[in-house]
């Protein structure tokens, strides 16, 4: 049994909201990337840019999988499916190769 939750139905409504305004302030900063690259703009300029929007990215990677940890996850846990549990534990263990970099 493979229970899916979407991330909008598990953050409440006012983490939510931050998170899709912080979406959209990376939106708009990968813009800024493309436009800087059209107008030929200095290296490490762009890059500066691009971090600012990996940061930004990886901050709302960090709220989502905490909001899975207390939500899906901790609900995972409490129940009896052994299935569902292990399946949970997988996934954790799949987002936590892949966060620290080590792809399979």
């Amino acid at each position: 049994m493979t229970t899916v939750s979407l991330v909008g139905k598990m953050l409440k409504s006012d983490e939510k909201k931050k998170v899709l305004n912080r979406i959209k302030r990376i939106n708009g900063q990968v813009e800024a990337v493309g436009r800087m690259i059209d107008n030929e703009e200095y290296c490490v300029d762009v890059l500066m840019q691009i971090s600012a929007a990996t940061g930004a990215l990886a901050k709302v990677g960090q709220i989502v999988l905490e909001n899975h940890l207390k939500t899906c996850v901790m609900e995972a846990m409490k129940n009896d499916d052994d299935a569902d549990r292990n399946q949970k534990l997988e996934e954790l263990i799949t987002l936590f190769r892949k966060y620290a970099g080590a792809i399979d």
